[in-house]
């Protein structure tokens, strides 16, 4: 799961991310909402969470002009405002919830699940190709009856395949599928993880779904080879 946190206060937008991260997630920070803008139009974000209060355009127009942009990311607004106007506002203009400053992180982290669950209509909440099927909400994944353990990159990285199959992604686009924008570029890490993933969804089966496309990529077939 990629989570994009819009929140000026450092240290809390810090703890946040390092938390996230503990549970597998990508995140991706900002302070601003003009930033939020074109991130979340250039990474496949699966929430968007949005400080009400920051500088430059507050979080209510962000979240305006993300929907008026197309995003179809859910969004979460943080705010220490609880007016019912404030939450009413918020809503009307495109968010999926509303969270009160100060808020337990277990809260944030099941409503975030919760908004995950809930994906845009043009995106299943689970991804199947063959006998492949992964819950990113839920963070497993089987193939056929049998349940794999995978950890949270190598789920990342299945998930950017089952999105787009039989499609040649190249090593940058998984290296952005799968890590934050704070990554070094080099694509040794993608073909080691590659590596791995082919370890336990196909070699276990008898397959070989998982292609290397010389010079370009990786691609995963729908059908056992």
């Amino acid at each position: 799961m990629r989570v994009l946190i819009v929140e000026d206060h450092a240290k809390l937008a810090g703890l946040l991310r390092s938390k996230f991260q503990r549970h597998g997630m990508v995140v991706d920070v900002t302070e601003r909402g003009e930033d939020a803008l074109w991130m979340a139009g250039s990474a496949p974000f699966d929430v968007l969470i949005l400080d009400v209060m920051l500088p430059g355009i507050d979080g209510f127009e962000t979240c305006r002009r993300l929907r008026a942009d197309g995003v179809e990311a859910p969004i979460l607004l943080l705010t220490a405002r609880d007016g019912v106007g404030d939450r009413v506002t918020g809503l009307n203009d495109g968010a999926d919830d509303y969270l009160i400053k100060p808020f337990s992180f277990e809260e944030l982290l099941a409503r975030v699940r919760a908004l995950a669950r809930r994906p845009p209509a043009r995106r299943p909440e689970v991804l199947e190709v063959g006998d492949l099927r992964l819950d990113s909400a839920g963070m497993r994944v089987w193939r056929g009856q049998t349940e794999l353990s995978l950890s949270a990159k190598e789920m990342l990285l299945l998930e950017a395949f089952m999105t787009r199959p039989g499609e040649v992604l190249s090593r940058l686009e998984l290296l952005e599928s799968a890590w934050d924008q704070a990554y070094e570029n080099r694509s040794n890490v993608v073909d080691a993880y590659i590596r791995r993933l082919r370890e336990k969804i196909d070699r276990p089966f008898g397959r070989r779904t998982l292609e290397t496309v010389r010079g370009s990529g990786y691609r995963l077939h729908g059908e056992a080879r």
